[in-house]
């Protein structure tokens, strides 16, 4: 940035120089707009990277208009190439804009806007692009976006300038016409309009190609950063404890990131491309209507029919904003409904027998009509306020058509402007318009990203509370040189603070087989929950010894969709183990009927029964073959024979592995060595007391 403004520096001064000496005649204003920009570079070095781009991309922008307007000057450029030479007053423009860019970063929804961004722009990650007729090209991921975002704006800015053209060929063809010059008409048809056509359909494609390349990387980027966020560190399981705010994480990284990469592209480079439209047309505006008359008097009003389009469109904008502006809240409302309608269908799919054996058909009629109604009605009062937004647009689009004629064919009639310059005043009309109407015609988008944006910062913000809540936590998990996993001073609560479980100088010997009962709600899961690292309310240590595996199994086992092979190696990778190894647990677990299934792909989390599903957990410990086993009533949905077998099963199959049970049956006793029981008193802190328990039966 320093750079590019020291050069920026220069190039004004030596403009400044020229016009002073007399070597060249330009307006006082070009450069001193050029110093000015230069030194909003060195002032906006610091913003954030996802602006800083649009900036540099201005200045450089301006450099080329200020070299186009020396070389017309100087007479370097004559005859039809003047028509690409854009007025002096488009570098005021350009610094302008680039002063509005710099001011934009100081405001709040922008930085949050850039905060998430430049996590893609300011990534170190490294990458590889194929770029055609060269190859693969190794960079930073960060370096790759931010090129594409820059050509992007180059190939926008220079649609610009082709429009710009395009409006002197009107003017020109027209006046061919009026004037009956078949020569000039085809002249300007075919050398003229022809390869301008060709440049313009070349870099549209371009445009579309890149701009796909780049919001497919850029939500790859991100997806895999809030996934990470997410999943890290125990963060999606806590914000669930604590439920802050935080609701259908799910779409908010499917969903909202898509909409995110894809409105924050199209909004702000269709806000540059807009404004240097504006500054553009204005010029040819103010030129032609440079002497007009107020209607009906004699009073001259330079540039009359900006004036007039600046008028007309901030009336529409206002009138516009008065009534758009609920549109924000509902569409975040809307989000939110339709992500609830969808987890009721997914969980429905998920629970589906549980549903059918209680004959919950109806309850779940009833509570699905009752969430979609929360769509219709949401989703009812979003059409009544668009449809009072777009009987205001449409009319207001549709006077767009015949204001500019009604405004300049008076001037025509008495001959101060041609049948050409009219067309060009009607072409630019209808472009400043637009330009300054870009918050109409955006209006709803607007206020779709904007709750887009507060989903997306929200769900942050529940990320970083989960993650300071475990960052927090005076419960802490820390190896130890013993063999022996041992509790110390370990006070266990619960999410709003009250003492669950107190417990000092428990300890689970290594190769001990200890069984823990006590009621329900005594803090047993909630213990296995705080040895396993990831429950974060309370104070003490868990000692657990240095190098050695944990494994846990849950009441209802996680089973991942996809194959056999993959629920039954799961977390592990699905090649970890080979087919024979993961057959023969299963078999062993008491799983044959599936054991030669494993390439076969379904939701097995449906597919499987309760019973079913627990040894298949229990399979993957076979093959994880932990030092240290957790059951949390992994074995509770079997019946007591198969229980007794799948214990035999662990005893054998892993001798090394120590086994710590949660269960209520008394059949269990016999499968351990040991029981500890929680007893409750009436302050309800529970506290773990060491039992009688006679030797297992062989």
């Amino acid at each position: 940035m320093i750079k590019a403004s020291i050069a920026l520096a220069l190039i004004g001064l030596a403009v400044l120089g020229g016009s002073l000496s007399g070597a060249v005649e330009v307006p006082f204003y070009l450069p001193l707009s050029t110093l000015v920009l230069a030194g909003i570079l060195v002032a906006g070095r610091d913003i954030p990277t996802f602006l800083r781009i649009f900036l540099v991309m201005l200045a450089t922008t301006h450099v080329v208009l200020v070299l186009l307007i020396l070389g017309a000057v100087s007479g370097a450029i004559t005859g039809d190439y003047t028509g690409y030479v854009p007025p002096p007053s488009a570098a005021l423009g350009a610094t302008g804009f680039g002063a509005l860019i710099y001011g934009l970063s100081f405001v709040r929804v922008v930085r949050t806007i850039c905060t998430i961004t430049d996590r893609y722009l300011d990534s170190q990650a490294d990458s590889v692009i194929r770029i055609p007729f060269i190859g693969l090209v190794r960079a930073r991921e960060g370096t790759i976006g931010t090129w594409m975002i820059a050509i992007l704006i180059a190939i926008n800015l220079a649609q610009v300038a082709l429009n710009v053209r395009l409006s002197f060929f009107s003017r020109d063809m027209f006046n061919a016409l009026e004037a009956k010059d078949a020569a000039a008409f085809w002249y300007q048809l075919f050398v003229i309009f022809t390869p301008l056509a060709a440049v313009f359909v070349a870099i549209a494609l371009t445009e579309v190609l890149l701009q796909n390349v780049l919001t497919i990387r850029w939500r790859a980027f991100l997806n895999t950063y809030y996934v990470g966020e997410w999943l890290g560190d125990g963060a999606h399981y806590r914000m669930q404890l604590i439920g802050r705010g935080a609701d259908n994480p799910d779409q908010r990284i499917s969903e909202d990131l898509r909409k995110f990469v894809e409105s924050t592209y199209s909004l702000s480079v269709g806000l540059m491309n807009q404004a240097a439209t504006l500054v553009s047309f204005v010029a040819i505006l103010w030129t032609i209507s440079a002497g007009f008359t107020f209607p009906g008097t004699n009073v001259e009003v330079p540039g009359l029919l900006v004036w007039v389009c600046a008028g007309y469109a901030i009336l529409g904008t206002w009138v516009t904003h008065l009534i758009g502006r609920p549109l924000i809240g509902l569409n975040f409302q809307q989000e939110r409904v339709e992500a609830n309608y969808r987890f009721s269908l997914a969980r429905l799919r998920e629970y589906t027998e549980q549903v059918a054996l209680l004959s919950g058909e109806p309850a779940e009629k009833e509570g699905l009509g009752r969430r979609f109604g929360q769509i219709v009605d949401n989703y009812m009062r979003i059409v009544i306020r668009l449809i009072k937004l777009n009987t205001f647009t449409a009319a207001y689009f549709q006077a767009n058509v015949v204001v500019p004629y009604i405004l300049t064919a008076p001037y025509y009639f008495i001959g101060k402007i041609s049948l050409g310059q009219m067309q060009q005043v009607v072409g630019a009309f209808s472009r400043v318009e637009s330009a300054l109407t870009y918050f109409i015609q955006i209006y709803t988008t607007l206020a779709d990203y904007k709750a887009v944006l507060d989903r997306l910062t929200t769900f942050e913000g529940a990320i970083a509370s989960a993650q300071r809540v475990g960052g927090e936590s005076k419960l802490a998990v820390t190896p130890a040189a013993s063999r022996e996993l041992r509790l110390s001073n370990l006070n266990v609560r619960l999410p709003d603070g009250r003492a669950l479980m107190h417990a000092d100088g428990l300890a689970f010997r290594p190769g001990e087989r200890t069984l823990m009962t006590g009621p329900s709600g005594s803090g047993k899961s909630t213990l296995f929950r705080a040895i396993a690292g990831i429950w974060p309310f309370g104070e003490g240590e868990v000692l657990v010894p240095e190098g050695q595996t944990m494994m846990l199994l849950p009441q209802r086992p996680y089973i991942p969709i996809g194959t056999l092979r993959e629920a039954v190696t799961y977390p592990a990778h699905e090649h970890a183990y080979s087919d024979a190894d993961i057959a023969d647990a299963l078999r062993v677990a008491k799983l044959p009927q599936i054991a030669d299934r494993l390439d076969e792909e379904r939701a097995w989390g449906q597919t499987l029964s309760l019973g079913e599903q627990q040894r298949l957990a229990v399979a993957r410990a076979l093959l994880a073959k932990p030092d240290w086993l957790f059951l949390d009533e992994a074995t509770a949905a079997l019946d007591e024979p198969t229980e007794a077998e799948i214990y035999q099963v662990i005893k054998e199959k892993l001798p090394q592995t120590t086994v710590v049970s949660i269960g209520h049956r008394s059949t269990l006793l016999d499968y351990h060595d040991r029981r500890i029981d929680l007893k409750r008193a009436e302050n309800g802190l529970s506290t773990p007391v060491d039992m009688m328990q006679p030797q297992p039966a062989e």
